[in-house]
């Protein structure tokens, strides 16, 4: 604002042309729904698919679960859902006209996801993206969460639509990105990467998936994909490798059973670490 109008100014920018240092940016932020408390979101991201994200967001539900916070699980991959189906939960998602209620795993993660909200699970969900979007916002502004500690969002992959919506609409406070560690991915994950620094979001950590193989006879590590640099992209954008996941047969079938809370090992304890350090409640 010129000093010929300072005195004038009713610090009311809506009824304001000027263009002056006064004017904050709009915040496009959603609230939650009145009747949830959410205290941290963590999205979990990739620059591709199939490199793993559904299961690291569900092993870290589980493994934030275990201990003793209360948590919940967003599936914001409406064209390829997965989290029901790995967690098993199934059954009917009850709301009234202004509220959705989420369903919960064995262990009380609250959970929702298109699929559950589907006449069947094989069924396609074919939607434009502003549609999809909408959707996503919907499971924010209007699920009945409850109080939670740790949300973790199941992000579609790339940096379309629904990322640009949620890190838009939902105050999310850090994201991992999921990797593999084939060389094209390391460009990949660049893009993600930027994307969050883009929209000011921070960056927990990263975590490779496939990293590698284990020998059933000798025990020995087989780098089926050849030797990972996610390492130095970490490093170059200042943040750390949180975990390395193996191609382990036990967390497929537990996944297909639709009992993933029932795994055990520590792939992802020194990712729930950072997630408590950087995030406490």
């Amino acid at each position: 604002m010129s000093d010929s109008n300072e005195n004038t100014c009713t610090h009311d920018c809506s009824t304001c042309s000027a263009n002056c240092s006064s004017r904050q940016q709009e915040s496009l932020l959603e609230p939650a729904n009145e009747m949830s408390e959410i205290k941290h979101v963590i999205a979990v991201v990739s620059g591709k698919g199939g490199v793993g994200k559904s299961l690291v967001s569900s092993m870290l539900s589980v493994l934030m679960r275990r201990r003793g916070y209360g948590t919940a699980l967003l599936d914001a991959d409406i064209t390829g859902p997965s989290v029901p189906k790995s967690l098993g939960v199934s059954g009917e998602v009850t709301g009234t006209e202004k509220a959705i209620f989420p369903l919960k795993s064995t262990t009380g993660i609250e959970v929702m996801s298109i699929n559950l909200l589907l006449q069947s699970e094989d069924r396609p969900v074919v939607w434009r993206g502003p549609v999809i979007s909408g959707t996503v916002k919907q499971f924010w502004t209007d699920v009945v969460w409850g109080d939670i500690d740790y949300m973790f969002i199941d992000m579609p992959p790339g940096t379309g639509d629904v990322p640009l919506t949620v890190f838009q609409s939902i105050p999310v406070d850090g994201i991992i990105i999921v990797a593999s560690p084939q060389d094209l991915v390391s460009m990949i994950v660049k893009k993600a990467v930027n994307m969050a620094k883009l929209m000011n979001i921070p960056i927990l950590g990263f975590v490779e998936n496939m990293s590698y193989a284990v020998c059933p006879d000798c025990g020995k590590k087989i780098e089926l994909f050849g030797k990972s640099n996610l390492e130095e992209v970490a490093s170059e954008f200042g943040t750390e490798v949180l975990a390395r996941i193996p191609l382990d047969p036990a967390l497929s079938a537990l996944c297909d059973k639709g009992i993933i809370e029932l795994f055990e090992n520590s792939y992802l304890d020194q990712a729930a670490d950072r997630i408590e350090e950087k995030l406490p409640v």
